[in-house]
């Protein structure tokens, strides 16, 4: 099916029907929207952690599901109204959507699928490989979340595709390699796809962020330390503006609600960097003695908090079999006005991807944490 004809087919359906729920370890109830899913990925597991207590209200457990050992559970979002959330498996080759009852209510199977982005406002889901591929295909999966179809694959040309973000209204898809310095904007309405490609040494690309008024494009360069910013005037066409070097490892970005700073998590330095985006320099470097391999970023839906998910592994950052757990991961609840570290909440091993509602509503600028 062609990009154009699946995005006119998109029409909302039912639910595949239930599987049997996971046997969870229910600790504490909580408002379901009101939960930030981590992926522990050399457990199996998912820890599912209150956004206003910072603890943990459940793990759930794939095992239990019928899922293999080696599931590798990478990435997690959420509908913004929290009845909803997705989770890729590496090692399970599958994209999963589950209710807030944590029930299977579709999936889709795809080779080492990594990072998701979730369209603002159609039915739609798309895919990207995760780095542990050593030639995954040069495809992005778009999946119609509804009743879990794939509708189409595009082709992005370059080897590895990893970062992936969609633009805040929709028009488009952001793609990286992790194997040359190339990124492509695709526009979903009829699969438009432009090259773009980045100077410099090899950068593996490894995830993006985009500004909430959606001008700014900003790229972590994991291999030069570098994060890269493109100008979105012309969403069509990303225009390199400037780069910031960074601590070890840049990891993943996100830009804080309001849009005025960006938070890199710095894998190998063990530390968080803050940019502010006024004038694009550096705000603070976040450090703690219990940060372990600082990976993924989510951010609390009333824009307080900034949360980072840490591995705690003796690997390297490409280690993806993992298995060598120094202690467990943890999730560090960072206050964004303060810029301190208020909680850090114990998970399983491996803690990688992040996922938490999105807000509905940008919230105004807080000036507090408590």
């Amino acid at each position: 099916m062609s990009r154009a004809s699946a995005v006119a087919f998109l029409l909302t359906a039912a639910c595949a029907a239930s599987t049997p729920r996971a046997t969870v370890a229910v600790q504490m109830q909580a408002p379901r929207a009101d939960r930030l899913y981590v992926t522990n990925q050399d457990d199996a597991t998912v820890s599912i952690v209150s956004l206003t207590t910072h603890e943990v209200l459940e793990t759930l457990d794939l095992q239990q599901m019928g899922f293999a050992a080696n599931a590798k559970p990478h990435h997690a979002m959420v509908a913004p109204d929290g009845k909803i959330w997705y989770l890729t498996l590496i090692g399970g080759g599958k994209v999963l959507k589950l209710d807030r009852d944590n029930h299977i209510v579709g999936s889709v199977d795809m080779p080492v699928p990594g990072l998701m982005s979730l369209h603002p406002t159609e039915d739609l889901l798309v895919v990207a490989h995760s780095m542990a591929a050593v030639n995954p295909p040069r495809l992005l999966t778009v999946i119609r979340p509804s009743d879990m179809t794939r509708v189409d694959e595009i082709g992005v040309f370059f080897p590895r595709p990893h970062a992936l973000i969609l633009h805040p209204t929709g028009s488009h898809a952001y793609v990286a390699s992790l194997g040359v310095n190339q990124l492509a904007s695709v526009r979903l309405d009829d699969g438009a796809l432009n090259l773009v490609d980045v100077e410099g040494p090899l950068h593996t690309l490894t995830q993006f962020a985009i500004s909430p008024d959606g001008h700014w494009l900003v790229a972590t360069a994991e291999l030069s330390n570098q994060l890269l910013v493109f100008d979105l005037t012309d969403p069509d066409r990303p225009i390199f503006s400037r780069s910031i070097a960074m601590e070890d490892g840049p990891f993943e970005p996100g830009f804080a609600l309001d849009g005025k700073t960006v938070f890199v998590t710095n894998l190998r330095a063990n530390a968080v960097t803050v940019v502010g985006t006024d004038d694009w320099t550096v705000r603070r470097v976040i450090r703690d003695e219990r940060f372990a391999q600082p990976h993924g970023v989510g951010f609390g839906p009333d824009g307080r908090y900034v949360y980072i998910s840490n591995r705690s592994q003796s690997g390297g950052a490409h280690d993806h079999e993992g298995g060598k757990p120094v202690t467990h991961g943890y999730v560090a609840a960072i206050c964004i006005p303060t810029l301190t570290v208020e909680a850090m909440i114990p998970v399983g091993n491996y803690a990688a991807g992040i996922g938490v509602p999105a807000p509905v509503t940008v919230p105004k600028t807080p000036s507090t944490c408590r």
